[in-house]
């Protein structure tokens, strides 16, 4: 796990946007199977980046995760966290997600780049429409809140 500061990763792609987008409710009672669930469709997933956008509570769950991965960083606006291998990536996102905080998150390889806030929805991008419909479809058939009419600015 590796931290560093990075905000422009957030103004680049509030600038330039991926095309496609859906948003969904964030589970917060049913996280692990909902990472679990959108990361089947593009495995594997090498590596994953957080960029801390906001928070509106203290991030318990994150900072908890943090210690345990002996990594110091003070959660603020423009800290990244890189985890390595699906398993540390997927329990990086459910830390994050847990917590009420706002944030970019991208995978490596990058078919698709989330934006998830504390009013608990997470939106997913795309470059494509096929990459995109993949994780909808799942997602959809896994039982899980798509939220129509909505379009991140």
């Amino acid at each position: 796990m590796e931290a560093s500061n990075d905000s422009k990763a957030l103004s680049q792609f509030r600038r330039n946007p991926w095309p496609f987008q859906t948003t969904f409710e964030t589970p917060l009672n049913d996280l692990e199977r909902f990472v679990s669930v959108f990361f089947s469709v593009h495995q594997p997933i090498e590596s994953g980046c957080v960029t801390i956008d906001d928070y509106v509570f203290e991030p318990k769950t994150l900072n908890a995760f943090l210690a345990k991965q002996s990594v110091s960083e003070r959660i603020t606006h423009g800290v990244s966290l890189k985890a390595e291998g699906q398993q540390e990536v997927e329990t990086l996102l459910c830390a994050t997600l847990a917590d009420w905080i706002d944030f970019l998150f991208i995978p490596s390889p990058k078919r698709f780049a989330i934006y998830a806030d504390h009013d608990e929805y997470i939106t997913f991008y795309a470059n494509t429409k096929g990459n995109l419909s993949k994780i909808v479809s799942i997602l959809l058939e896994k039982g899980f809140k798509k939220v129509d009419d909505w379009e991140r600015g």
